[in-house]
């Protein structure tokens, strides 16, 4: 066969098995993306049938709008905590259900069905069922004076009723990552340890941690992600309030593109935030990548 025919055999090849998918990648993601990117040049606001070119005026007013910064920061609060708990409740839940205690299949299973759960569903769940109702109750009928009142009308504790739901709803998740990292570590390795008189920290902090670290990598980087572009919950617990005390960023592009009617800067201010995103991931990857070393 000569290099053109197997060039077109290829071709041929890829045409039929990934060309739809590529196809509906390019024509969802691509696309879509590029064009909005278009659009932080001109001035549409998201109604009109026609728009002009207006520069670099839309990324001009993003950097300059007080708002957009303050959501920024709230969303910085909550993605650094959520990531901590995320992480550290779920690679504890991971060591506790490899170590061979009876029943972990059923623990593992009850502790991953929250992210079963859609996020406008879960937020309901925990603004009607727990912080409006349930911890009320608790703390009048026990007497604790943080739980009588909702925290979902405080603007210092409002933020962590979305930590909280997202810790819950998480978690399971991220366990299931780390329980498959723990399920290949090598037994002869810790065995090995046991024998030359390591103890149970010495083996977590030398041997497990280190080979741990791609799961880190791997449950870091979804948890990073994640928490920039969270809205569902933010839309069903708390919807922004009080005050905007809530109001993360995702949410305040969305009001500032649809609500009111800014389209070119909330997208150029939602452009800005894909690029905090990729930058802060691939810099956690790629340290992450230089931690790792061979079993």
């Amino acid at each position: 066969m000569t290099k053109e025919n197997r060039l077109l055999a290829n071709f041929k090849n890829f045409l039929i098995f990934a060309g739809p998918t590529t196809f509906i990648f390019l024509a969802v993601v691509i696309l879509p993306f590029l064009y909005g990117i278009y659009l932080t040049f001109t001035n549409w606001d998201g109604l009109a049938s026609s728009h002009s070119f207006v520069g670099l005026g839309n990324y001009r007013a993003a950097l300059a709008d007080a708002e957009f910064w303050t959501s920024f920061r709230l969303t910085a609060k909550y993605v650094f905590f959520s990531v901590i708990l995320v992480n550290g409740i779920a690679f504890l839940l991971a060591f506790w259900l490899t170590s061979g205690m009876k029943g972990q299949s059923f623990f593992r299973a009850g502790f991953f069905a929250p992210n079963l759960i859609g996020g406008i569903i879960l937020g309901f769940i925990w603004r009607y069922v727990i912080f409006t109702t349930g911890l009320v109750f608790v703390g009048e009928k026990l007497g604790i004076p943080f739980l009588s009142t909702s925290w979902l009308g405080d603007p210092d504790r409002a933020l962590w009723t979305m930590i909280i739901g997202v810790v819950w709803q998480s978690s399971g998740y991220m366990m299931v990552i780390y329980i498959a990292g723990f399920m290949n570590l090598p037994k002869e390795l810790l065995e090995a340890a046991s024998i030359d008189g390591a103890n149970g920290w010495m083996r977590l902090k030398s041997i497990v941690l280190p080979l741990m670290i791609p799961s880190f990598i791997i449950c870091i980087f979804l948890s990073l992600s994640r928490g920039f572009m969270v809205y569902d919950i933010n839309l069903a617990l708390t919807q922004g309030e009080p005050f905007d005390s809530t109001r993360l960023i995702a949410m305040h592009v969305y009001r500032k593109a649809f609500l009111s009617q800014q389209y070119g800067t909330g997208q150029a201010e939602a452009f800005f935030l894909f690029l905090i995103i990729a930058g802060i991931s691939l810099a956690q990857v790629y340290f992450g990548k230089k931690l790792e070393v061979e079993a």
